[in-house]
Parts: structure tokens; C-alpha cells; sequence
């Protein structure tokens, strides 16, 4: 009888050419994906994480539902969403940003980067001595570790950061790292590359060809991405009403760039943040939209992403030395980062929530460190090539899972959290128990906005003159509803002041058929303000009881105040 364990990699054993399979692949990938990230978030966990587990579960290291061919079949996808995520991290380096955080960019960046880099070299060569015997392979091994410990992955930092909302110094400070230190860990690979080529008399290539291979890379990688940030601005000049045709446009770009760096063999990642880069600081700012737009389409990639990361990885493979070095690595990889990311940090004078949390922001590996360590396979196939393949794959399981979580404990530490939000953003999820008029909630039952039937219009008048209010929410003995008082009404009876003392409440009030409950959502509240072309309604809690009256000036001004106190937030970080 077969197990469950071979049943389905049987039942799911997809053939990459027939699009039934493919279809329901695609579907059992995103519908898992997506409820792995959304249990994890329950759990307070970057839903990334969740993704990844799912990943690993149904990938090499669990129940093999996705096979090693499948997943290959597959990489085009995973190329996709770095281009999106490389495309979104381009359009954060606004020009005016760099100048504001240029010189702590460089600093921190070049720090951060090296520093490990020396760290891990120094220690896993060393270590690696001590236990092989063997110089040249352990210098080999430490020096290319450490180049691949410059790294950091965009994919899972940004997407943390996305998730969270999050805007600040800190922020900033990482978007920027994150699309930089990839291009130091080429450079640095180069010179690796070249020593252990050296050393273990290789064939991967002298160090003139290696930076000059490095210049091919990072240079015709940035002009295919500013080639095709200017046709797209071009092409979208004349089509900002329709959303669909932008969306069109700027995907249609982003994979023309994608698949040419795959046939001239160049960096889809850099060419993606070039083209992003180029929008923002030089296309006419009518094109801008085309950010908000493509990153409505990048949730779906995110999951497929992130599942076939985890799928890839296969822990089974890894002896004891092999897991000796990889934690050696985590450990110094993560010492190194800590170390240049707050001297860098000290050096710039960065503001100090940079200093105390960007070293939890840079744990996170995985794209360039693999391609890195898949590179370093084929350049040193018959010696350290395999060892290195090996040592990223099992750091790049741990650092994947832990990674996510400690940016979040750093950006919520750094009061970062929820930021990156609009009056629009406030309004989605705000409910009409929380809008405050004049520092006071305005659903209370001592609320001054409810009045008995029987109070007299002179005090009404009075209460009025001391308050914002335009409305008066009109109460019968039991505390139900029984009618409202607008301005309207009060402007009409102010003919008969002198009578004030007759005239009450109940007199001047008028019929309400509609009213919301405190539970209600703002949106919804707007929306019953646009259908019955009024500016107030009163609020009846679930007993029928008064409770106010919301209006609509009223919420305007409650929503400007808490953008107003976002931004006084974010500029007192700074």
C-alpha cells in the first residue's frame, strides 16, 4: 500500500508541457502558499516565512510534491518576481533620497559589506584548517564564503517591509542596502573567484577577466534597464486614464528587460532597479502611477516566489562538516553585518534607530548568494564547487526563516510600523467608535450631541454656540432614538427665540429613517452618506440606544489629525 509521502508526488507529478497540469500545479502552489502565509501572520510571523514552510514541507526536504524538474520548469516564475521586487526597490531610490542619506548609504553599505566579508573569511578559513589539514581548499572555501556573505535578499526584507507599512530612516537605510550590496558581493566575488582559482589551480579565470566579466554585468545590465525605463515612459504618456493599458505596458517592459538579460546572461535583478531608478527620478511625474499599479500585481508572484525558494532546498543532503561550517557561517556571516552595520551607522552618525536596529534588518539570503554559490559550482566543479552549493543551501533554509522575523522585531522596535499610510489608508480602517471631535469620542452616552425630547431650544442654542456640532441627536425617555436636530432646523426656529422657554427639543426635531452603529466601518459610513445626500447620521448601538451623532466635517477632520500625527511621528525619527 503506497504512503502518503509516495502517493503524492505520484498524484502530483506534473509534466511542465501540458497546461492542465500546469494550471493545477500553479494552483496548489498559490492556494497553500497562501494559507501558510496567513497562518503565520495569525502567529505574528511575516507571512514570508509561511510561504517558505509550505515550501519546504511540499518541496525536496518534505513530501516531494514538487520535484526537482518541476521546480525547474518553474524558474522563468521565480526570474518574474525578482524582476517585480528589483523594479518596486528602483522606484524607492528617489534622487532626493540619495542626496538626504547619500553619504550614510555608502558608509554603512561598504561596511556592512566588507566587514563579514573579512569576518567569515578569516574564521572559516581558519576553522577549516584546523579540521581538513588542507590550506589552499580552506582558504578557497573561506574566501568565497565570505564574498557570498555580502549579500543580503531583497525579496524577503522588502516584502516584510511592504507588509508592515512601513516608512522611517531606518527603512530607507535598508531599501537602499538592499539594492547595493548585491553589486559589492559580485565585486568581491570576483576577487574570491581569482584567489581560489589561484590556489586550486582552476580554470575560473584570471582577475582582469573577472572584472572585466563584472563590468559587462553591471554596466549592460543598467543600460537594458534604463533603455526600457525610457521607452515605457514614453509609451505611457498618452494612456494614464486606463489603468489596464499602464499595467499592460510597464509588465510588458519589466519581462522584455527580463528576458534579454537572460539571453545576454546579465543581472534581471539590476536591470529591473535601473528601469525603476529611471521612472522615478526622469519620467514625467504623470507616470508614476505605474508603481502602485504593478505592485497590486506582485502578491501572487510573492507566494509562487517564496514557495519554490523553499521547495528547492534539501536538508538531507548536508554531512556533519558541511553543517559545521554552514553555522560557522551563520555566526560570523551574522557577527560581520552587526559589527559594519552599526559602525557604519556611528561613522555617519545615522539617527539611532539605525544604529540600534538595522543589524536586524540584513540577516536575510538567498537570490544573489545562490547564484553566487551555483557560479562558484560550475567555476570549481571538480574541487570546492560542491561544498560551497551545499553550505549556502542549508544557511540559506535557516536564514530564510529567521530572517523575516527579526526585520520585523527591527522595525517595529524602530516605531516604523504602519507608517506608509494615507488619509485613504486611516479611513479603510477606521470604525466610528474610534473618530474623536474636540478630543472626546463622539459616541458616548453622555456624549453633548444627545438631548432629550424635552430640553429647550435656549439651551440647545446655547450648547451649539460651545461646540462644533452641527447636529443634535434627539433622545426619548427610554435613551431610544427619536429624531435630529440639524442647523437647518436651528436657523429656522431662531424666529421664535423669544418663545425659547416654550419650544423644546421635540418640536424643532425631524424624522430619521437611516443611522449606523459604532462597529461600522468609515468607508461604509460614506457610503451611506453619498446614498442619502446627507452629512450626519445618528449612532444606535445594537440595544437601540443613543449613542451621537457622526458627521461628516467631523470624520474629515479626525482623519487629517491622525495623518497629521503619522507624519509628526515619522519626522520625529528622523
Amino acid at each position: 500500500m503506497n504512503t502518503l509521502g509516495e502517493f503524492l508526488p505520484n498524484f502530483m507529478h506534473f509534466d511542465a508541457v501540458q497546461s492542465t497540469n500546469l494550471i493545477l500545479m500553479l494552483g496548489t502552489i498559490m492556494f497553500l502558499g497562501a494559507i501558510g502565509g496567513r497562518l503565520f501572520q495569525k502567529l505574528k510571523i511575516p507571512q514570508v516565512v509561511g510561504y517558505i514552510v509550505i515550501g519546504i514541507l511540499i518541496g525536496q526536504s518534505g513530501l516531494q510534491v514538487l520535484r526537482s524538474d518541476v521546480i525547474t520548469s518553474l524558474t522563468p516564475l521565480s526570474n518574474i518576481a525578482l524582476t517585480l521586487i528589483g523594479f518596486m526597490i528602483g522606484g524607492e531610490l528617489k534622487i532626493t533620497v540619495i542626496k538626504k542619506y547619500g553619504k550614510q548609504f555608502m558608509g554603512i553599505l561598504l561596511l556592512e559589506a566588507i566587514i563579514p566579508f573579512i569576518v567569515v573569511t578569516i574564521l572559516v578559513t581558519t576553522i577549516s584548517i584546523a579540521v581538513t589539514k588542507n590550506v589552499p581548499v580552506s582558504i578557497s572555501i573561506g574566501a568565497i564564503l565570505g564574498a557570498i556573505s555580502s549579500a543580503t535578499a531583497p525579496a524577503a526584507t522588502t516584502d516584510v517591509l511592504r507588509e508592515n507599512r512601513t516608512r522611517g530612516p531606518l527603512t530607507t537605510i535598508v531599501y537602499g542596502i538592499v539594492a547595493l550590496d548585491d553589486a559589492v558581493a559580485l565585486i568581491l566575488y570576483a576577487v574570491a573567484a581569482s584567489v581560489a582559482s589561484a590556489l586550486l589551480g582552476s580554470r575560473a579565470g584570471s582577475f582582469a577577466y573577472q572584472i572585466m566579466m563584472l563590468g559587462y554585468d553591471v554596466f549592460a545590465s543598467i543600460i537594458v534597464g534604463s533603455i526600457f525605463g525610457f521607452l515605457l515612459s514614453m509609451f505611457i504618456r498618452n494612456v494614464m486614464k486606463d489603468e489596464g493599458r499602464i499595467l499592460a505596458f510597464s509588465l510588458g517592459a519589466l519581462f522584455l528587460s527580463t528576458g534579454l538579460c537572460e539571453f545576454f546572461q546579465l543581472d534581471n535583478i539590476l536591470a529591473a532597479m535601473s528601469l525603476g531608478f529611471f521612472m522615478v527620478n526622469f519620467a514625467p511625474s504623470k507616470t508614476r502611477p505605474v508603481f502602485s499599479l504593478t505592485e497590486k500585481f506582485t502578491p501572487p508572484l510573492y507566494v509562487l516566489f517564496f514557495v519554490l525558494v523553499g521547495a528547492k532546498l534539501n536538508v538531507w543532503n548536508v554531512t556533519a562538516y558541511i553543517g559545521f561550517i554552514a553555522l560557522l557561517y551563520i555566526i560570523c556571516r551574522t557577527l560581520g553585518k552587526s559589527i559594519g552595520a552599526r559602525l557604519g551607522a556611528k561613522i555617519t552618525k545615522a539617527p539611532e534607530t539605525v544604529y540600534k536596529y538595522l543589524p536586524f534588518c540584513l540577516l536575510s539570503q538567498a537570490g544573489v548568494a545562490i547564484g553566487l554559490s551555483i557560479a562558484a559550482g560550475q567555476d570549481f566543479a571538480d574541487t570546492i564547487g560542491p561544498t560551497i552549493l551545499l553550505i549556502i543551501t542549508a544557511t540559506t533554509f535557516v536564514v530564510q526563516l529567521v530572517g523575516p522575523v527579526f526585520v520585523k522585531y527591527g522595525v517595529t522596535k524602530a516605531g516604523e510600523c504602519g507608517l506608509d499610510i494615507t488619509e485613504e489608508d486611516i479611513m479603510k480602517n477606521c470604525y466610528v467608535s474610534q473618530v474623536e471631535s474636540s478630543g472626546r469620542k463622539i459616541c458616548s452616552k453622555d456624549s453633548h450631541t444627545v438631548v432629550e425630547e424635552t430640553v429647550k431650544l435656549g439651551s440647545l442654542l446655547e450648547s451649539f454656540s460651545r461646540h462644533h456640532n452641527q447636529n443634535f441627536v434627539v433622545k426619548d425617555q427610554e435613551g431610544k432614538f427619536a429624531g435630529l436636530i440639524t442647523l437647518q432646523n436651528l436657523q429656522n426656529s431662531i424666529q421664535m427665540l423669544e418663545f425659547s422657554n416654550a419650544v423644546i427639543a421635540a418640536d424643532i426635531m425631524e424624522d430619521y429613517d437611516i443611522s449606523c452603529t459604532p462597529e461600522m466601518s468609515i468607508p461604509e459610513v460614506y457610503k451611506l452618506f453619498e446614498i442619502n445626500d446627507t452629512d450626519a447620521l445618528p449612532i444606535i448601538d445594537k440595544n437601540g440606544d443613543v449613542l451621537g451623532v457622526i458627521e461628516k466635517p467631523a470624520v474629515q477632520h479626525y482623519l487629517r489629525a491622525q495623518a497629521l500625527a503619522l507624519q509628526q511621528k515619522l519626522a520625529s525619527l528622523e
